[in-house]
């Protein structure tokens, strides 16, 4: 996907019947879309093509299942026309299978008053479609444009009103948008005092809609009007609006879909942690072996400013926490001048925390770098100009979404970040310090290797542990976690922020963050507890901890932790779960590790009148008060 807005080329015609090709291949052998069928659904423009590629979706009945489903409900102002099968095909693009349940017509503010969406209990989604008619009066005096004014404000503030009753009654994330205004709305005012007045109470509007995310943990904003703005394609087409009651256009439901799948993958954690990338004509324009430090295009003017652009997006997608990959064929010393020394590089050789510049194949530099950094490769996004590199890694690494820097330059940043494969619900401190831990974690590989024994790294490593009950600053880590972690999640429940937030303020249940800190620095919050607590007994609903901390034994820390804590309460037995997922075998034998006995099929429990759980001796156990132990 280059991001070129021109119209669509034979190549990408064909890769769009390609597509259709392999899902109809898909339902006919009824098995899940593969992964380039998938980020191919997230990348493609062609609303044709998505809106076929939902009705064929709407047909699959694959025989093992391994992609979670995700419930998304449709609650309209308006005919939705083909935004059903638009919402599935991006969707699926997130790596789900999505079920789709578009509300009855004319519906929509008794779904919302009464949570009352289609299918049975909460949906995982609901994805909101809002016209201009819901907010404007039937008729309006086009002499009184303070009165319209004012009837916007009425009409957000019964929407606010509402939005609330919805929430109250549903778990479910509303996902809504900003809503764009028809040009014949202002054309219509020949006062531009007024004119001006009504697009500025729109403009209101749409940023109370957006605020509404801010004062709500299970809404999500769109600003779809300032994405249609830089749309290739109408808004509307009044046509098809008088005739059949449907405001959008195909593209620009398409734009919508592509956000909503955006908001899926952030939720559930889908998103990309690493981006690996190439240097020549990727981050720079030019071959360094050829032109020399001097001779690359970087700064200036085109196309250097376009390579400038992109190196300083990477560096502010790195201040947020994305870990930076480089993947380059070249000769390392050239390449690591040029990082180091030319005056327009702003990616210097540390924002880096893996480096694989050198002539082997890039699958196997990503590997590599994905096993230093304790990463599965699905976590890696992958940028690079080659045809013939992008091919290989997407055949021998499937999971990985490749992003083309071929072409031209000016849609380099358009490339890399209109997908958003790195989305987050929330950005917290630990998101922002991710790339400097993960390049510490690189260091610490290198110094295991300097010790005869894993006891004798370990104790040099000055691990500390903290367990602490989460606060309203820890709550969004600790359930960023719940959704992004697989491999040691016992259970599998993944509690949202929302879910999190009610366990923490019910007194029968205990919520703790998890953080770590060593003699490489302090690695923030890398784990999360969910606890029922009994008179007796209490029961572990979950704990998740970063794959980035497996090995040291933390996970018994923290467990020693929750006995002290129990045995202090008078509780006499802790209880645990373990359920299998297929990606979370690591944490298979913990609680067996940690002195437990099985019970039923997957569960376990510990006498605490007779047994406990001692934290690893290599471990300081830190208390909230600063004491350690």
């Amino acid at each position: 996907m280059t991001g070129d807005a021109s119209p669509l080329t034979a190549g990408a015609l064909s890769a769009g019947q390609a597509l259709l090709d392999e899902l109809r291949s898909a339902v006919t052998d009824r098995r899940e879309p593969g992964p380039a069928a998938r980020h191919a659904l997230a990348g493609m423009a062609d609303p044709v093509v998505m809106h076929k590629a939902g009705r064929l979706l709407a047909r699959l009945e694959p025989r093992g299942e391994s992609l979670p489903r995700v419930r998304v409900a449709i609650a309209a102002t308006c005919t939705i026309g083909a935004y059903e099968n638009l919402l599935r095909a991006a969707v699926t693009g997130a790596g789900v299978l999505p079920v789709i349940e578009p509300g009855a017509y004319a519906s929509f503010e008794m779904s919302l008053a009464t949570a009352g969406f289609a299918g049975h209990g909460d949906p995982d989604i609901v994805a909101l479609l809002i016209d201009e008619s819901y907010f404007l009066p039937r008729d309006w005096d086009g002499g009184d444009a303070a009165a319209l004014v004012r009837y916007l404000q009425t009409r957000l503030a019964a929407f606010r009103s509402l939005l609330a009753s919805c929430l109250a009654r549903s778990q479910a994330t509303l996902v809504l948008h900003t809503v764009p205004i028809p040009n014949e709305v202002l054309d219509t005012l020949i006062s531009w005092r007024g004119r001006a007045s009504v697009a500025q109470a729109w403009h209101q509007l749409n940023a109370g809609l957006l605020g509404l995310a801010e004062e709500h943990r299970q809404v999500m904003g769109i600003d779809f009007a300032a994405r249609l703005a830089d749309a290739a394609f109408p808004a509307r087409d009044e046509r098809m609006r008088q005739y059949g009651d449907m405001p959008y256009t195909d593209g620009a439901l398409l734009l919508l879909a592509q956000q909503v799948r955006r908001a899926v993958q952030a939720k559930r954690g889908l998103s990309r942690k690493v981006l690996a990338l190439d240097l020549d004509n990727t981050l720079w324009g030019g071959v360094v072996g050829e032109a020399g430090g001097a001779g690359l295009e970087i700064g200036g003017l085109y196309p250097g400013n376009c390579y400038l652009a992109l190196q300083r997006t990477v560096r502010r997608l790195r201040e947020q926490g994305v870990i930076l990959v480089l993947a380059s064929k070249n000769d390392p010393e050239v390449a690591e001048r040029v990082l180091a020394e030319h005056p327009e590089v702003v990616l210097r050789p540390g924002a880096f925390s893996v480096r694989a510049v050198n002539w082997s194949a890039k699958a196997e530099n990503i590997r590599q770098a994905a096993r230093s950094l304790n990463l599965a490769t699905g976590s890696f996004a992958f940028m690079d100009d080659s045809d013939v590199e992008r091919f290989a890694v997407s055949s021998e690494l499937p999971d990985i979404p490749v992003i083309s820097a071929a072409g031209e330059p000016a849609y380099l940043v358009r490339s890399l970040v209109q997908p958003g494969w790195f989305d987050v619900m929330t950005l917290t401190d630990t998101d922002r310090q991710r790339a400097d831990l993960y390049r510490a974690r690189a260091e610490r590989s290198e110094f295991e290797t300097g010790f005869g024994t894993p006891e004798k790294y370990l104790r040099a490593l000055g691990l500390r542990l903290e367990v602490a009950p989460v606060t309203e600053y820890t709550l969004v880590r600790v359930a960023q976690l719940a959704a992004r972690t697989n491999q040691f999640n016992l259970t599998g429940i993944r509690f949202d922020e929302t879910a999190t937030a009610g366990l923490n303020d019910n007194g029968d249940y205990l919520v703790g963050s998890i953080s770590v800190a060593d003699r490489f620095g302090d690695e923030g919050i890398v784990g999360g507890l969910w606890v029922q607590l009994g008179r007796r007994s209490w029961t572990v609903l979950n704990m998740v901890l970063s794959c980035r901390v497996l090995g040291r034994g933390i996970e018994l820390g923290v467990v020693g932790w929750l006995a002290r804590r129990a045995r202090s309460a008078g509780v006499t037995a802790l209880n645990g779960r373990y359920v299998p997922s297929g990606r979370n075998r690591v944490s298979a034998g913990f609680w067996e590790n940690a002195g437990f006995t099985s019970t039923a099929d997957g569960e376990f429990t510990l006498d605490l009148e007779k047994s406990t759980v001692d934290v690893p001796e290599w471990i300081t156990l830190r208390e909230r008060d600063g004491q350690s132990t």
